[in-house]
C-alpha cells in the first residue's frame, strides 16, 4: 500500500481497533515460528466480537486481510505482506471446561485447551499438549500428533461467513480429513472450538502428556525455528525417511538446513531467509521425486510476497 493510503487505512482502523490493537509495517518474523519473513502493512490483533466489524472495513476499502493464529505453520515472504494480517492472539483466547466440553476461543493455544481438560480431569486432548499451533489454526488443518487428531475430540466450530453471518458448524459438517477441512474452500473464518472429551485421571492425562512430550522432544529439533514436520505424510511413506533415503539429511541452503534429528523437519539454522527456506524445501520436493517417484507435499503454508526463488 503506498503512504498516503496506508495513513487512510490507519485511521479507519482506529475507528474499529484500539491503537495498541494495530502494529504498522510489523515484521512477520516476530509471529511465526520459522522466525523469517517480512513485514506486514498492518498486524491486528482484535477480540473476538471485533473480527466482523475489520473484515467488514477490509472488504469495503478493497484491502486484502489475512487471517492467521500462532504463525507455527506458516512461511511469509521475505517482501511481506500487502494489505492486513488480523491475528488472533491474547485477545481472542479464552478457554473454558464445563461439564465434558472444553471451549476455546481461536487464538487460544492448543497446548492451553490440553491443560485445561487436564485440570478438568477431562481426557481426550493428550495428543495437543505439544503442538504449537492455535485452536483456530489447528481445526482449520485438521491437526493431530501421535496417533489423535482435532476430528476426533471436536465437537463443532462457531465460524464468521464472509457474509457477516456466525454459524455453529458440527464436526460433520467439516469434512476433516488428514490435514484437512472445508473451512478454508468455504471461506469460513473460526471464532471458538468445542471439544467433546471423556472424564479421565488427572495423572493417567498427565503421564500420556508428559511421555508425549519427550516423545517429541527426543525425536524433532526443537531446538531450532521451524514450522513442526514441512511435509505432509505421502499415502504409504513417510516423509522424513524418504528424505534421508535420498541423502538430503544435513542439506541447507543458506541458512535454511534439513534437520539430521528429523529429516521431516526444514528448520531455520542461522538466520535464513524465507526464499532461502522455500528454496530448500523446493530442492527436497524434486531430489525425492527423482529418487523415489513420490510427491511431496508441502504441508507448510506460504503466504506473502517471495523474492525470486534461488
Amino acid at each position: 500500500m503506498a503512504g498516503m493510503e496506508k495513513s487512510v487505512f490507519y485511521k479507519q482502523l482506529c475507528s474499529v481497533l484500539a491503537k495498541d490493537q494495530i502494529l504498522c509495517d510489523e515484521p512477520m518474523s516476530r509471529h511465526t515460528t520459522f522466525r523469517a519473513g517480512g513485514a506486514a502493512d498492518f498486524y491486528v490483533t482484535p477480540r473476538v466480537e471485533q473480527v466482523a466489524e475489520v473484515l467488514a472495513l477490509c472488504k469495503k476499502e478493497a484491502v486484502a486481510c489475512q487471517v492467521i493464529g500462532n504463525g507455527s505453520n506458516l512461511l511469509v515472504g521475505d517482501l511481506g505482506i500487502r494489505g492486513v494480517v488480523l491475528a488472533f492472539a491474547k485477545q481472542a483466547a479464552a478457554v473454558q471446561a464445563e461439564g465434558c466440553c472444553v471451549r476455546a476461543q481461536a487464538g487460544a493455544l492448543l497446548s492451553q485447551a490440553a491443560g485445561a481438560a487436564w485440570k478438568a480431569g477431562l481426557g481426550g486432548l493428550e495428543f495437543a499438549a505439544g503442538i504449537p499451533g492455535s485452536v483456530g489454526g489447528a481445526v482449520v488443518m485438521n491437526a493431530g500428533a501421535y496417533g489423535g487428531e482435532c476430528k476426533d475430540v471436536l465437537r463443532q466450530v462457531t465460524a464468521l461467513t464472509q457474509e457477516g453471518e456466525v454459524v455453529t458448524l458440527r464436526n460433520t459438517e467439516l469434512a476433516l480429513s488428514y490435514r484437512h477441512s472445508c473451512i478454508p474452500e468455504r471461506g469460513l473464518t473460526v471464532l471458538e472450538a468445542e471439544f467433546a472429551l471423556q472424564p479421565k485421571p488427572q495423572e493417567e492425562i498427565l503421564a500420556l502428556m508428559d511421555d508425549l512430550k519427550k516423545r517429541r522432544a527426543q525425536k524433532q529439533p526443537l531446538e531450532y525455528p521451524s514450522a513442526g514436520s514441512t511435509f505432509k505424510r505421502p499415502e504409504g511413506f513417510f516423509a522424513g525417511k524418504l528424505i534421508m533415503e535420498a541423502g538430503l539429511a544435513g542439506a541447507a541452503v543458506g541458512g535454511a538446513k534439513v534437520s539430521e534429528k528429523h529429516c521431516g523437519f526444514v528448520i531455520n539454522a542461522g538466520n535464513a531467509s524465507a526464499s532461502e527456506i522455500l528454496a530448500l524445501i523446493r530442492k527436497v520436493q524434486t531430489r525425492v521425486f527423482e529418487h523415489s517417484g513420490v510427491k511431496l507435499e508441502m504441508e507448510v503454508k506460504c503466504m506473502g510476497e517471495f523474492k525470486q526463488e534461488l
